[in-house]
């Protein structure tokens, strides 16, 4: 029983073995105490051995028959063997079992056994969040010594026995086989699939050779291959899952360390541009400007350029929209748009003339330039119809003591929620700077960790979407710290996709929802 209750391995008890001893057995370990003994020890221990000898060979024999106990685990979760005790339902640990692998003990007929699944390592049971699984066996007579329980993905036990030759598991053991794990490598934030052609080929071709090497009936052929494409989706469903939870995890602990680097970098007066992946020129019209390649992913990418903006554009910009200059609005979850404390600033539509462009008209110049270098980043082919309007904006500084200055907290221009893009909603960000304040102002990517500290007539641009016609999932979220001293005016244009002069920017909503559709439901 001792033995039995040894956690740290997974024998079983020992059978108690009773037999019918003689009572001249019994009265020879009495007199080979009593040799050595003083009269009043001797009493008391030829008491207490009569006692045991008792118990032991007089009680009401119970036959155990000894089985070796073999557990393979493939329910995907790591599960504990715990031993049941007759006497009291005490559970005894026989230790763990991994996925794939298995687990054998030697126990005896009678025996009972719980299985109990272990939460992986984010905390997460298959039976969910908070209900791990349990699956109870118990050793029955059987004439074979040697039992084997299968814990299969529905967390039900199959029982076999080594004299099934034609059990696809125990065929699978012969060869060694090991399980298929896909092996996912997403590039860049893009959504894993829920399947893996290779993995599937690599079990359909191992169950093959099972079947070769074997001689096997079409009969259990099939279930051969069943069986072997089972375990291959097991697997990626388990590999995904724990993917999911580590990209989750990772995802919240960045939001965690985005929130103080928004406040340290925004109270740094001294905090340069964040350095550069790389550098790159785009040669546009004659003219070669650099460009710092700060973040460079499939869904999301922020770029500084040098020069991109000059003091004339800055001026026509301003003096077209200074009759129109009113509180800045924000987007809200309505489809419309209303004034938030969230962002202080002035703004003004300035609309394109484009029949002007050929004559050198400054504010279609500079807007034909921004459409130029989003098609050069992003492959777009978007054209200037039925876009939104140049925006100028401006911040103005108060002073330190100014408890709500002009600022616009962290928010996304278009949708950063990783989903597929909707028609006619923002893709991309041009953020020209005109004049630079004094102290603040800077523009921080707090989810990428970076932060850009404007110069008169760079630019920063930032696309969200990739490719695959799929948003980004948060880098490109971006805040203007508070200016403190000074004014800080820029040019922002929003670029749209899938918007023309028939279908322009304002006959969708905010959420991205054609006008006319709504008035017609």
């Amino acid at each position: 029983y001792q033995n039995h209750k040894n956690t740290n391995n997974l024998h079983g008890p020992p059978s108690l073995r009773h037999k019918n001893l003689p009572s001249n057995t019994v009265n020879f370990f009495i007199q080979r105490i009593s040799q050595h003994q003083p009269k009043s020890v001797m009493v008391g221990k030829r008491m207490t051995l009569l006692i045991i000898l008792n118990l032991l060979f007089f009680a009401d024999p119970v036959i155990s028959s000894q089985i070796k106990l073999s557990v393979v685990n493939d329910s995907v979760h790591t599960v504990e063997l715990l031993w049941i005790n007759p006497t009291d339902l005490e559970l005894v640990s026989h230790g763990r079992i991994s996925f794939g692998e298995s687990g054998e003990l030697t126990s005896y007929v009678g025996h009972k056994f719980e299985i109990r699944e272990l939460p992986n390592e984010h905390g997460v049971c298959n039976g969910g969040e908070d209900t791990c699984r349990t699956a109870y066996l118990e050793i029955n007579e059987d004439e074979n010594p040697d039992v084997t329980f299968l814990l299969n993905y529905e967390f039900e036990l199959e029982q076999f026995s080594d004299d099934d030759d034609d059990d696809i598991y125990n065929k699978a053991a012969e060869l060694e086989y090991e399980y298929v794990i896909p092996n996912f490598e997403p590039i860049d934030d893009t959504p894993m699939s829920p399947g893996n052609t290779a993995s599937l080929l690599a079990c359909q071709e191992k169950a093959r050779q099972v079947i070769q090497m074997n001689n096997l009936s079409a009969e259990i052929a099939t279930k051969t291959l069943d069986d072997l494409i089972s375990c291959a989706e097991t697997n990626a469903t388990y590999e995904l899952s724990d993917v999911s939870g580590k990209v989750y995890f990772q995802r919240e602990t960045r939001k965690t360390i985005a929130e103080r680097f928004e406040n340290y970098t925004c109270a740094d007066e001294e905090m340069p541009t964040s350095p550069a992946l790389h550098s790159k020129t785009w040669s546009h019209k004659g003219f070669d400007r650099k460009v710092s390649v700060l973040h460079e992913r499939e869904r999301s990418k922020i770029h500084v350029i040098k020069n991109f903006i000059t003091l004339e554009e800055c001026a026509a910009v301003e003096k077209a929209g200074e009759a129109d200059l009113h509180r800045a609005v924000v987007a809200d979850d309505k489809g419309g748009s209303k004034l938030s404390p969230n962002r202080k600033a002035m703004q003004a539509g300035i609309s394109v003339e484009w029949d002007k462009e050929e004559e050198g008209d400054h504010i279609a110049a500079v807007s034909r330039r921004v459409y130029d270098y989003t098609n050069w980043v992003t492959g777009l082919g978007i054209e200037e119809h039925g876009q939104e309007d140049l925006m100028t904006i401006q911040y103005f500084g108060r002073g330190k003591n100014d408890t709500e200055p002009d600022r616009y907290m962290p928010h996304c221009d278009g949708d950063c929620t990783g989903l597929k893009h909707k028609t006619g909603t923002r893709v991309a960000t041009m953020v020209m700077y005109c004049t630079i304040p004094n102290q603040g102002g800077a523009t921080n990517f707090r989810n990428s960790g970076l932060s850009v500290k404007p110069e008169m007539g760079e630019a920063t641009f930032f696309s969200y979407i990739g490719s695959d016609m799929y948003m980004d999932n948060g880098f490109t979220e971006h805040s203007g710290c508070p200016v403190i001293e000074g004014e800080k005016k820029i040019v922002t244009q929003w670029i749209r996709l899938g918007v023309d002069s028939k279908n322009p920017w304002d006959s969708f909503n905010s959420l991205g929802i054609k006008i006319d559709s709504i008035v017609e439901e």
